[in-house]
C-alpha cells in the first residue's frame, strides 16, 4: 500500500489513501504534464490498451476469452475519444455569441444539464446534472453551447469543486460578464459502490459570481430550479 504524505496548508499530513477520501483537490486547472500532447491519441490508445492489458492479467483475467480479448482496445478508446476526450483542448467547443437583439435582460437559466465526469482520486464515475444561469451583457449564448461547455469540462478526472468553477470561469470568459451562476448537484460512485458504501447522499457545490452574488438572486434561481 502507498504510504507516501503530502504536506496540507495548515501543517497536517495526510495519506495519499486518505487524499483520495478527503475530496482534495489542488488548484482550479486540472493537473496536466507539460509534454501530455507530444503523443498522438492513436499513440496513446495503443498504450493505454497494452497497459489495461496488464492489469487485466494481474487480476488474474484470461484475456484469450472470447468476451475478454477485445476489452483492453475497447477500454483504450473509450478514454481516449470518450470519457476523457475533455483534457484535449482540441476538443474545446467553439463557442458563437450572437446580439441580445430581444434586449432580454433578466437571468437565462438552463437546468438539468446531465453530465457524467470521472473521480480523478479513485477513477469511477460522477454522475450528476448541472444548472447555468447568466444575465447577458448585450450578448447571448446558443443554448447547446452551454450544454457543450460543461460536457467539455466534465470528461475528464475532476472534483466537483473544480468542475464547477471551470464551468463558472469558462461562461464568465465568453460570455464577458461576472453575472454567472453554476450548481451542480451530483452521485459520487467513489462514495456510493466503495469507501463508505452510501448510495442515498449527492453532493452540491455552487458558484455565483456578479448580481447572482445576493440572497434575493440566489432565491429566485433556486425556485427556478426547483420549479
Amino acid at each position: 500500500m502507498i504510504t507516501e504524505t503530502i504536506s496540507k496548508t495548515n501543517g497536517q499530513k495526510l495519506s495519499i489513501e486518505d487524499i483520495g477520501d478527503d475530496h482534495l483537490f489542488t488548484g482550479l486547472d486540472t493537473p496536466m504534464k507539460a509534454n501530455a500532447f507530444e503523443m498522438s491519441n492513436t499513440e496513446k490508445k495503443e498504450r493505454i490498451s497494452i497497459l489495461f492489458s496488464e492489469i487485466m492479467d494481474v487480476l488474474g483475467l484470461d484475456l484469450t476469452d472470447d468476451s475478454l480479448q477485445g476489452t483492453p482496445d475497447r477500454v483504450a478508446k473509450m478514454y481516449v475519444e470518450e470519457i476523457f476526450s475533455g483534457l484535449d483542448p482540441k476538443n474545446k467547443p467553439e463557442i458563437a455569441l450572437f446580439d441580445n437583439k430581444y434586449q432580454y435582460n433578466q437571468m437565462l437559466v438552463e437546468k438539468n444539464i446531465t453530465f457524467y465526469s470521472n473521480c480523478e482520486h479513485h477513477f469511477v464515475p460522477i454522475i450528476g446534472k448541472a444548472h447555468i444561469a447568466y444575465k447577458s451583457s448585450g450578448k447571448v449564448i446558443g443554448l447547446s453551447k452551454l450544454n457543450r461547455i460543461v460536457q467539455y469540462y466534465a470528461k475528464r478526472p475532476q472534483v466537483q469543486e473544480r468542475l464547477t468553477n471551470q464551468i463558472a470561469n469558462e461562461l464568465k470568459t465568453v460570455l464577458k460578464t461576472e453575472d454567472v451562476a453554476v450548481i451542480i448537484d451530483a452521485k459520487h460512485l467513489c462514495v456510493s459502490s466503495r469507501g463508505i458504501k452510501d448510495d442515498t447522499s449527492a453532493t452540491v457545490t455552487t458558484y455565483y459570481g456578479g448580481e447572482f452574488n445576493n440572497a434575493s438572486k440566489i432565491l429566485e434561481l433556486q425556485n427556478y430550479i426547483n420549479n
